[in-house]
């Protein structure tokens, strides 16, 4: 018999298959390299940008796809339309951008307290740090909901391009106790540390200046030394050797760094692909796997469509497919009743006392052999 589990890793072609990160201050182009790279490489039909909470990244990207999202609610709704339509009404999706997730995790925490208020009414809350037991259980529980919801796009194929500002922090080295500073991200580090582990590839985008001091006179007193910026370019890094940008990647390979350029962007990604897929022992060349996991990716989707539909429970459809059952169940003969019992099986129920249970798609097909 043989081996039961193991099996060996081929690097995926297509970058769009990657979680990508990209940080930065406001104004100096994350959103719009996020667009470009998205348009590059799925078209106008193959990306959403979502303009989540109070971001306004995307006023100024000329025909951007995009669509608001205000509140935890909506950003569910999307995801779960996405994930039921997968396969007709957002068949060419292929990657979603999430600008920012920092409004994300802000539109996530009323959603955690309002779930500790119906979990435990006796403990209302209005803080998430109280949320949940406290001791940060209520951004645990964040960074639960959130997770979730991107790996359910995940699980259809859709991935995600996270946007995310940028700040100073100063640390501490655990080796020598001296402080020293990193550009990282613009929200709570437990948010941050939680995404950054799923990213493949982070680049955080700043602005590389070049400063010369100058001596000016001074009519009285010393001179006084100033500095003068003498050349400026946006960049992105990838790595830092140094540690003193946050950055990140999978790839060992990646170039460190590259100015804020879209084709430069895909140029890095891609060719960190590359020199990972030609260290595979017997790889096959690059465009027959990628034509082989395009086929398994849209055999992935449609199994997981189909297995999400079949389970997803709709209450209030629920109780109305209900009430017609009861009401013609009595007058069915024995065949349909038995087909009956033969779908409450396959769907995993035995009766019809807990519409919040009961796959929807279950009683719609009892519905179909009653009717």
């Amino acid at each position: 018999m043989g081996r039961k589990f193991g099996k060996k890793n081929v690097i995926k072609i297509d970058p769009l298959a990657y979680n990508v990160g990209l940080f930065g201050q406001s104004g100096v182009g994350k959103s719009t390299l996020a667009v470009e790279y998205c348009e590059k490489l799925a078209g106008e039909d193959g990306y959403i940008l979502l303009n989540i909470g109070r971001e306004d990244g995307v006023d100024a990207i000329p025909d951007a796809i995009y669509e608001d999202i205000p509140d935890w609610d909506t950003f569910e709704e999307f995801v779960d339309d996405v994930v039921e339509n997968r396969t007709t009404d957002y068949k060419d999706l292929k990657v979603v951008v999430i600008d920012t997730l920092d409004e994300l995790f802000r539109i996530t925490e009323p959603e955690v307290i309002r779930q500790h208020n119906k979990a435990y009414p006796e403990k209302k809350t209005t803080s998430i740090k109280a949320a949940f037991g406290g001791f940060q259980a209520g951004e645990d529980k964040a960074v639960e909901l959130v997770i979730e919801k991107i790996w359910a796009l995940k699980d259809v194929g859709v991935n995600f391009f996270v946007v995310g500002h940028t700040k100073r922090r100063s640390q501490n080295d655990v080796a020598t106790g001296e402080e020293y500073e990193t550009l990282t991200a613009k929200m709570s580090n437990r948010y941050f540390e939680a995404i950054k582990t799923k990213l493949h590839v982070l680049g955080v985008a700043s602005i590389d200046r070049s400063i010369e001091k100058q001596r000016i006179k001074q009519k009285v007193g010393a001179d006084k030394i100033v500095g003068k910026v003498t050349s400026e370019s946006r960049i992105i890094t990838f790595r830092d050797d140094n540690f003193n940008i946050d950055s990140k990647s999978r790839f060992t390979e990646i170039i460190p760094q590259i100015e804020l350029d879209v084709d430069q962007f895909i140029e890095a990604i891609n060719d960190a692909i590359k020199k990972a897929h030609s260290k595979q022992k017997g790889a096959k060349s690059l465009e027959e796997t990628k034509k082989e996991q395009a086929v398994a990716k849209e055999k992935h989707i449609k199994q997981v469509v189909e297995e999400t539909n079949k389970n997803k429970i709709n209450v209030e459809e629920n109780e109305g497919y209900i009430i017609t059952i009861q009401s013609t169940f009595g007058k069915a003969t024995d065949e349909v009743k038995a087909k009956v019992k033969n779908v409450m099986d396959t769907y995993g129920f035995s009766s019809f006392k807990e519409p919040e249970s009961i796959p929807t798609a279950g009683l719609k097909e009892i519905v179909s052999l009653l009717g």
